[in-house]
């Protein structure tokens, strides 16, 4: 019997985070490239597909964190002029905390994503969720938290995207 991990599939989040910032496949291939990892047309597409494709490939921690890494620094710079190497392993604590620091995001900013997907948080909640796992006060990001977060972040995104593309096409 295998161990089921308590994170969101990493191709789930992949999907999302390319649906909320309207990332092409040339984007987000730029992005994996950015956070040190050279990836294929082919292989981002059987990423992205459905778990049910008989081309659906699993996405690995360390892939999913090169391309977070590629986030950061495409949306960030460089800290220190350096690239992080991508963590082995990921949970959605640290997932969590590489999009609050790609987009630049303060505690504010993350309780009013949630509220978009219409998840109530605190600020106390919240802030256990960023503490070092060694203190008393941390707490496990669970899957519910980081899925409507990034429902949240589709929210508040897709929709200036979108707005933004219709806007543009009536002034043509």
């Amino acid at each position: 019997m295998h161990a089921v991990k308590s994170v969101m599939q990493n191709n789930d989040i992949l999907r999302r985070l390319r649906f909320a910032f309207s990332l092409n496949d040339t984007k987000m291939m730029e992005t994996f490239a950015i956070g040190t990892l050279e990836v294929s047309r082919e292989t981002l597409s059987n990423w992205l597909k459905k778990d049910e494709d008989p081309d659906f490939v699993g996405l690995y921690d360390i892939e999913l964190a090169a391309f977070l890494n590629g986030f950061i620094i495409k949306n960030r710079g460089k800290k220190d002029d350096e690239t992080p190497k991508p963590e082995k392993s990921l949970n959605n604590n640290l997932i969590l905390r590489k999009l609050k620091i790609a987009l630049n995001l303060k505690d504010d900013d993350i309780l009013s994503i949630l509220l978009l997907a219409d998840f109530k948080f605190s600020r106390h909640e919240l802030s256990a969720l960023f503490r070092n796992p060694n203190q008393d006060q941390y707490r496990v990001c669970k899957d519910q938290i980081l899925r409507n977060f990034l429902m949240g972040l589709q929210l508040k995104y897709r929709t200036n995207n979108d707005n933004q593309a219709s806007a543009n096409s009536t002034k043509n």
